[in-house]
């Protein structure tokens, strides 16, 4: 019992450790967004307070901020599994459109099913469809060595085209540019059913699986064989394949769970929210918004929470304090500031591990020939 309660300890101290300079650089940033503020003739508290109402002043705003919160967790943790190995992953934004589509396919083909297994099955097709477009960047990446950056973007291309080709044609609905609803069966349940409080609001059951979802990473990252040999891989590949961890293997199993985090945002966005999918004219947003929510959150499942309901507040309140008066501008100001100063402290860390992987790789050369 002892030597549990000091094991959590241990852990709660390495985690806090892990997010404090995010932290440190979301109150700092706060400050200077504030002297920014007060710089253009308005009032910092009006601004800050505006945000708050805007985001947070009722539980039917609390439940938007939510829903907005809920995918930035997903892609956030996307991005921060696959940085774990060392990857890019900025073809989430993809994952997650293909994740969106599969799901209405399943939510609108399968039919007379038990709403249990009609929305377990759709979000399961979800996550699939993320993952195995994340697996061809991986598989390209192992095999032949090409760039992960290269072709997440091409394949973001490719997902947005295939979706609105979809929708066009397979699950069209005549003469409109969106594909047809999902069942009733394959929807997720909102907070709306059952409290009051949220019925203006599109809250649902999926921000707990977000939750689970970070939670789940965390423990595969951090209390499992796989994920110390996916971290080692991180670290310093050369060395880790010197110890017997296959680099390639853990390269696409990286990729693959990093798209599978995509897809069930994009499943969850459409049995929770839109249960359709419309003609895409441009990128959702969400996978490139799940990069700075991964940088903030210092690529930790906790931080990535932390750092989704900051970036969740920052986009919800934005309206309101626009509406005081408040140059909308300034809200991207204060995230880019907030980046700016987290992205200062990983190029930090990004040098000291390619130093180090220099001379672990000289130590590891030097062994072999001796």
């Amino acid at each position: 019992m002892e030597s549990g309660m000091n094991e959590f300890k241990e852990n709660l101290i390495k985690t806090l450790k892990e997010i404090a300079y995010p932290l440190v650089a979301i109150f700092i940033s706060v400050i200077a967004g504030g002297i920014l503020v007060y710089a253009v003739g308005k009032d910092p508290i009006v601004a800050y307070t505006a945000m708050i109402k805007g985001s947070l002043g009722d539980w039917n705003k609390f439940g938007e901020t939510l829903v907005t919160v809920t995918s930035l967790i997903l892609t956030g943790l996307s991005i921060a599994f696959a940085f774990k190995c060392n990857l890019f992953n900025i073809g989430v934004e993809g994952q997650f459109i293909m994740g969106a589509i599969a799901a209405v396919w399943a939510g609108w083909a399968f039919t007379g099913l038990p709403a249990v297994v009609h929305l377990t099955l759709t979000l399961l097709s979800g996550a699939f469809a993320g993952g195995l477009w994340a697996s061809i960047i991986g598989l390209l990446k192992a095999k032949v060595g090409s760039h992960e950056v290269i072709n997440g973007i091409m394949m973001n291309y490719i997902a947005m085209y295939t979706s609105n080709y979809l929708v066009r044609t397979l699950l069209n609905v005549p003469g409109k540019a969106y594909s047809v609803d999902i069942a009733d069966t394959a929807k997720l349940w909102r907070f709306s059913q059952a409290f009051e409080q949220f019925k203006h609001s599109r809250l649902h059951i999926g921000i707990i699986l977000s939750l689970i979802a970070a939670l789940a990473a965390y423990y595969i990252l951090n209390k499992t064989v796989r994920g110390y040999e996916i971290r080692a891989v991180g670290i310093n590949p050369h060395a880790a394949e010197y110890g017997g961890i296959s680099v390639r293997k853990n390269i696409i199993l990286s990729m693959i769970v990093s798209g599978l985090f995509a897809g069930l945002a994009g499943g969850i966005m459409t049995t929770g929210v839109q249960y359709r999918v419309n003609n895409l004219f441009g990128f959702t947003g969400y996978g490139l918004d799940g990069i700075a929510v991964s940088l903030v959150g210092n690529n930790h499942p906790i931080g990535v929470i932390l750092s989704a309901f900051l970036f969740g507040v920052l986009q919800k309140g934005g309206p309101l304090m626009q509406i005081q008066g408040i140059p909308k501008e300034v809200v991207g100001i204060i995230q880019g500031i907030i980046i700016l100063f987290v992205a200062a402290n990983f190029v930090k860390v990004v040098t000291e591990n390619i130093k180090l992987n220099r001379e672990l790789k000289k130590q590891t050369v030097k062994e072999e020939v001796e």
